[in-house]
């Protein structure tokens, strides 16, 4: 047998090398039945038989159908030859049908893919072009099963001229669907980018394909190439058309996203504005370093201008003309002011502080004197608040959190959520294995080719494991009271009504076997040139990798590409880190797990979110098995907002043990210490409790009031609220009890009495500071952020409260603790007394005489002054220039805990992601799709507008560094037009009943369903009219893709289009992808870009007759809502700081009696302080976003604390010169302010280094920790100066007082005396005339207590002197 078969194939051989290749002969002809040497294909392979013989003229029918099936070949019915017959016509219509589906939106390229076959199979000269060169004796069961000698075998002879041109015009063709190259699908295993004219001809001619129904040798020679060209064979040398020509049939040029050539000459896009410079430098350097000089300058000026005035005076007071001196030459050391001198601001000055501190006083007496009472009332207040919080909710949801109602990004997912389904819910693992070798493998088809250690069969098996185990996930589900699965919440595309595990979408390298281990393991013989070798799992994943729009490989394996759930696999959805197209070198293998994203109030959400809890269990405990062999990384889609979660759960001890530290500090602090043995009896630790209690009953009250009208609280308010409150509520404190301790009550004066006397002295001061902060607070409700606006109100009632609970409350405590004090009763053992005396004299503290004698006088010298001012205007134009270089933004990964899984994930996404997030250009109402014109201006195929919506997309593509666009949007438009040509399967029309004139399916026969849904337009260009568009839309909506017609929209475009009960599209939309985006300075910039190409594009739909004025096209991603706040955020945060700031300055001019200088210098010193925490935050790296701006915010507020006391301080100072009213004010009102806010804040603000939360180290630890030192630094050391150099006069009419005063003292002084010397003369009268009775004498007595009756009534009015001075 073997030497039969051996001389058959013999003469077989010697036959075929003697045929002839003259002109009008056929090389074959006719059908001779299924190539035996294919076993699966996707099409029938049928062969036709060997006949040398003269072509076949063509009259009637088979002329006819010559003519439709190739045109190119028609002469006339009389003058027409052909090789071909009826049967071979219809299985080249079959065949080229399949590729017109995907080409015919390019007619020239259609055409000359055509033309070539037509060639091969119809010419009448085909024996000129082709050489046989393998038959076959087959059983043609057509033929009384008569046994003929088929053709399996051809060489195919054409120029490269001809090849160069047809693959010109077709290697730019897209797939609107996925925004590829419809040449990748076409060309196996190059793809795309590596397909050239050879490798595009070797595809078509492969029989494994599965569309070859045989094996083609295309063999492109050269012009003038003789070599190797058996005789009489001529290469085909035909025209082919150029993709922006017309075809022969009047087909159009192709459009411009199929054709370069049609293109319009675009001028490149702008580039992004550079840096701003000036001098060829930067120009904020530039305007700093100008600030500098203009500050340095105007200050030394200023020192030259008062050294001048300083020395003019001296030589004046040297002259000796009496200045300086009264009548008795005494030197005079306060200034003498005359009543006319006296100003209005000053009088009113005067006049507020003293109401201010009678009324305190009054109520601060009133409050001591009935402590119990108070406490209980306030009690009840607080309960009564506080009894909303049963009704608290807390947003969790980052969308609501930072992305307000009415902001565009918002109004923009509301309405794409509410017309499509929300964007679905991703479930992925990146999976990399390290330090594992890879191998190269020497491919029979493909060549060496190397193979990464991750992408190998084992791990791939691995993988598959942990995918089945993860896709077999089961639960109790109480919503559904059934166990649930994961094919109850999978998103399905191409069955989502009544879904199966298969049907659900999973993208995984697995899936190009379609999650078969026995595909996996599968191996085959396979010769090519005459080598046979076995081809396994690495052929068939290097093909799809390639080529995942593959149905069948072309590998003796004949496996498909498509994933189990129908739908392609691309490449970057499967591996990740690769170069270029070197898809087996990937370093990174992807498995995703996608479900549908139901509305929280949808029962199916919570069942999303157990199978998700399910999913990490799984995962989390692969992660653990020693035996893994991958090292990967996961997240769920619950996963960021869980991670927030649990690490605000983890850092609460954390902020307790930071309030723990601060009130330790506080109990220790408002001690006065005099006697170990007093050391339980003077502590304060019960005091500062209280205080603590009040702060926390403050913020419990704000909180629930807020929840009694509907306003959500969020866990940045739990944070940060308490954090503010406590830091102005601990310095008041502070103000308040070291008033009380350094004081000294007076004779007959009564401890209740004394409590108000220091209240109404300090109040002010406390009222100025908290009336700023709440109104500054209350100003920045105005934002429209929904994190910052909450917080602001929150916290500017919190304000409010602790400031009333500090004036009622804690007056109370303190009076219940001076009692106790009084009694020497022990604090927390109230019956244990000590026998030790409290001292008679007031209690300084270790902090007021180090003020006084070192810290004052040294800040306050001359020189140190000078070098103040020049450090501290250094700093503020540095950080000026800081300022503008700060980083806008808020990367995902900071608001993960540190050791967060999710952290990984992060790194590992922008490290082997080769594509960025998805984005949709949505179209709202208003525009007529069914139009001609309506569908020009957004299709993107033959025919359609050069500037249409989906080219002008495709322009923004070719500059993905500068549009951040890089895959072009798909186009339900333009994929419904060609699902629509009645060149390809897709739409037809059952012929006989019942469902005669429906839509038929491409897998039914063409039997039942002859008729076309549409004729084929003359000029190439088909577009439906109204009737057919609203006719076939929902047909072609509901098409399921397949090979027959791959252009089905189902799983594409079935949620892309919305209409209304009329039928009229009131949205849609068009996906598109961006470039990998890694931070969020990247993401802001690609919202803004493609905000600007959606404007665009609107702006020319609109000029489309019939469109509606507010037609729109917006584009929506994901991420948008998350981002937006960042294109808007500088000009909020100055606005809402700018907010803040003007309280600060409007209250402290007005409770200083419209003293405007303190009040621009106060506002001046917050202002720098604001300012040089921005530049520090450029220095330490912290990013200016919604969480910065709080704490900036929050800054003002602090900022107050530290400043307004001391310029009130300083303001109400009488002494004689500006230095020694700065002592003065460092001195009693810096110490305070030191003790109350800096060491307050600090030690808490230290413990929250400890926390896990990268955003509460960042932004609460760094942040506050600047706040509070510059605070402090510009408080206590540049204020003081500041103030030395530029702050206010003494108020004049204090000084006027004060000297009337002291006249009237000084009259009353000589009053005594004059008293005292009558009071010797009538005693010695008495001595002289006792001896002598006398009727009046008896009135001796009475003169005689007048003097001390006038010692007394001068002793209460310098009492009352010393109280209206104190009152001030």
């Amino acid at each position: 047998m073997f030497c039969v078969a051996a001389l058959i194939t013999f003469l077989s051989c010697v036959a075929l090398s003697e045929a002839q290749h003259e002109p009008g002969y056929c090389a074959f002809y006719e059908e001779c039945g299924r190539n035996p040497s294919i076993g699966g294909s996707l099409l029938p392979p049928i062969v036709p038989c060997l006949d040398y013989s003269r072509a076949r003229a063509l009259t009637g029918q088979h002329y006819r159908r010559l003519k439709e099936v190739c045109p190119i070949l028609d002469h006339g019915e009389s003058n027409t030859y052909a090789c071909c017959s009826m049967k071979q016509l219809s299985s080249l219509e079959m065949s080229l049908t399949l590729s017109k589906a995907v080409l015919v939106r390019c007619p020239s390229c259609a055409e000359n893919f055509a033309h070539l076959h037509c060639i091969n199979t119809c010419s009448p000269d085909q024996s000129q072009t082709v050489k046989v060169v393998k038959v076959m004796n087959v059983t043609n069961t057509d033929n009384n099963n008569k046994t003929m000698e088929a053709v399996i075998g051809y060489q195919a002879f054409l120029s490269t001229a001809f090849a160069d041109g047809s693959f010109q015009s077709c290697k730019n063709v897209r797939i609107p669907a996925t925004g590829g190259f419809a040449i990748a699908a076409m060309c196996g295993r190059y793809g795309a980018k590596l397909c050239n004219p050879q490798r595009w001809y070797d595809f078509q001619g492969d029989s494994s394909n599965g569309l070859a129904p045989m094996d083609i040798d295309f063999e492109l020679i050269q012009e003038g190439d003789t070599e190797g060209i058996p005789k009489g064979v001529i290469p085909y040398n035909g025209r082919a058309l150029k993709c922006n020509e017309i075809t022969s049939s009047g087909g159009q040029s192709c459009s411009c996203r199929d054709c370069q050539e049609s293109c319009p000459i675009m001028p490149p896009p702008p580039m992004p504005p550079g840096p701003f410079r000036l001098l060829g430098t930067d120009g904020f350097l530039v305007i700093s370093i100008i600030m500098l000089c203009l500050l340095m300058f105007a200050f030394i000026l200023y020192l030259f201008v008062s050294y001048l005035v300083r020395s003019q005076k001296k030589k004046d007071e040297e002259k000796g003309k009496g200045k300086g001196k009264d009548q008795n030459s005494n030197d005079v050391t306060q200034q003498v002011i005359d009543p006319s001198e006296v100003t209005c601001a000053d009088r009113n000055s005067m006049a507020a502080q003293a109401f201010l501190s009678l009324e305190f006083r009054h109520w601060g007496t009133l409050m001591a004197t009935y402590p119990l009472t108070v406490l209980l009332l306030s009690a009840v207040v607080v309960v009564v608040f506080s009894a909303g919080l049963k009704s608290i909710e807390l947003t969790t949801d980052p969308v609501e959190l930072w992305s307000a109602p009415n902001s565009r990004a918002r109004q923009e997912k509301d309405f794409h959520d509410s017309h499509f389904d929300p964007f679905f819910r991703t479930n992925q693992l990146i999976l990399t294995a390290p330090g594992r070798k890879g191998h190269i493998y020497d491919s029979l088809l493909f060549g060496p080719q190397n193979f990464s250690g991750i992408v190998s069969k084992d791990l791939i098996i691995e993988l598959l494991e942990l995918q089945t185990q993860i896709r077999d996930i089961e639960f109790w589900s109480e919503d559904l009271k059934r166990t649930a699965s994961l094919k109850d919440v999978c998103f399905a595309p191409l069955n989502p009504s009544n879904p199966a595990l298969t049907d659900c979408a999973v993208n995984s390298l697995p899936q190009y076997f379609q999650n078969s281990l026995d595909n996996i393991n599968a191996k085959a013989n396979m010769t090519e040139l005459g080598v046979t070798k076995e081809v396994d799992w690495r052929e068939h994943a290097f093909y799809c990798l390639n080529s995942p729009l593959s149905f069948q490989d072309i590998t003796t394996l004949r496996m498909s590409c498509m994933a189990d759930y129908g739908a392609p696999v691309f490449s970057f959805l499967a591996v990740g880190g690769y170069e270029d197209v070197d898809y087996t070198n990937a370093e990174a293998l992807i498995m995703t797990f996608s479900l549908n994203n139901y509305a929280r109030d949808n029962p199916k959400y919570k069942v999303a979110m157990q199978w998700e809890t399910e999913f990490l269990k799984i995962v989390q405990a692969y992660k653990k098995n020693p035996a893994a062999n991958f090292t990967f990384a996961y997240m769920a889609e619950r996963s960021l907002e869980d991670e927030i979660n649990r690490t605000t759960a983890e850092d609460i001890p954390i902020f307790m043990i930071s309030y723990a530290v601060i009130f330790l500090y506080i109990s220790v602090a408002l001690g006065e210490y005099s006697s170990w043995k007093r050391i339980l009896v003077d502590s304060k630790f019960l005091v500062g409790l209280g205080g603590i209690l009040v702060v926390g009953c403050s913020v419990l009250a704000s909180m629930g009031f807020y929840s009694w009208i509907g306003i959500p609280s969020s866990l940045v308010i739990l944070q940060v609220v308490p954090f503010l409150v406590l830091a102005v509520g601990a310095d008041n404190i502070f103000i308040f009890v070291l008033e009380y301790q350094r004081d000294v009550r007076r004779p007959g004066e009564k401890r209740e009495e004394q409590i108000g006397r220091v209240l109404g002295n300090v109040a002010p001061s406390m009222l100025l500071c908290s009336l700023s902060e709440s109104i500054c607070f209350f100003l920045g409700a105005l934002s429209t952020m929904p994190a910052v606006k909450t917080f602001a109100l929150y916290a500017a009632l919190a304000v409010v409260m602790d400031f009333v609970l500090q004036m009622t409350a804690f007056v109370a405590l303190l009076s219940l603790d001076t009692r106790r004090q009084d009694n020497n009763r022990c604090e927390l053992l109230c019956c244990v007394t000590v026998s030790t005396q409290r001292p008679k004299k007031s209690n300084e503290g270790f902090l007021l005489p180090i003020m006084r004698k070192y810290y004052a006088p040294v800040l306050l010298h001359c020189y140190t002054r000078i070098i103040v001012m020049v450090v501290f205007i250094f700093m503020l134009c540095g950080s000026i220039f800081l300022m503008f270089n700060v980083t806008v933004g808020l990367d995902q990964e900071l608001a993960m805990p540190q050791g967060s899984y999710m952290l990984d994930y992060f790194q590992y996404l922008y490290k082997y992601f080769e594509v960025g997030v998805p984005v949709y250009f949505v179209t709202k109402k208003g525009f007529d799709f069914t139009s001609v014109a309506g569908m020009n201006a957004t299709c993107s195929s033959v025919g359609c507008d050069q500037f249409s919506l989906t080219q002008k997309i495709q322009y923004a593509t070719d500059y993905p560094e500068l549009s951040y666009l890089a895959i072009p949007a798909n186009s339900w438009v333009d994929d419904f037009i060609d699902w629509l040509n009645p060149g390809s399967r897709c739409c037809r029309l059952y012929a006989f009943d019942p469902n005669a004139g429906q839509f038929c399916p491409a897998n039914q026969s063409a039997l039942d369903c002859p008729r076309k849904c549409m004729r084929t337009p003359s000029d190439g260009v088909l577009r439906p009219n109204v009737e057919e568009f609203n006719r076939f839309l929902p047909d072609f909506l509901a098409n399921r893709p397949d090979l027959q017609c791959p252009k089905g929209g189902l799983g594409a475009y079935d949620k892309a289009v919305v209409r209304d009960q009329s039928g009229e599209i009131i949205a849609s939309r068009f996906m598109a992808y961006h470039a990998p985006l890694t931070n969020s300075q990247e993401f802001t910039a690609a919202l803004l870009k493609a905000r600007e190409l959606a404007h665009n594009i609107t702006m020319g739909m609109r000029e489309i007759p019939g469109t509606s004025p507010d037609f729109e096209v917006f584009p929506y991603t994901v991420t948008n809502v998350f981002y937006e706040q960042y294109l808007t955020i500088v000009p909020e945060g100055l606005f809402n700081i700018s907010l803040c700031l003007l309280p600060t300055f409007v209250v402290c001019c007005l409770l200083l009696g419209l003293d405007l200088r303190s009040g621009l210098l106060n506002l001046i010193t917050i202002i720098m302080i604001t300012v040089d925490t921005v530049g520090v935050m450029t220095l330490w790296g912290i990013h200016y976003n919604a969480v910065a701006l709080i704490n900036l915010v929050t800054a003002v507020g602090i900022s107050v604390e530290f400043v307004s006391h001391m310029t009130r301080a300083f303001a109400l100072s009488t002494k004689p010169t500006h230095v020694e009213r700065a002592k003065e004010a460092t001195t009693n009102m810096g110490s305070a302010v030191f003790a109350g806010v800096a060491m307050t804040n600090l030690p808490g603000i230290l413990v929250l280094a400890f926390a896990k939360a990268q955003l509460i180290q960042i932004f609460f630890f760094r942040l506050n920790l600047v706040i509070t030192l510059l605070g402090m630094a510009h408080g206590l050391v540049f204020l003081p100066v500041l103030l030395s150099y530029f702050g206010p006069g003494v108020n004049k009419a204090v000084l006027l007082q004060l000297q009337q005063e002291k006249a009237k003292a000084n009259q009353e002084l000589e009053l005594k005396n004059g008293m005292r010397q009558i009071y010797d003369n009538m005693s010695y009268e008495d001595n002289e005339i006792k001896q002598v009775p006398d009727s009046n004498s008896t009135k001796a007595p009475t003169d005689a207590r007048r003097p001390s009756q006038i010692m007394e009534n001068q002793q209460e009015a310098r009492e009352e002197r010393e109280e209206r001075i104190d009152h001030f």
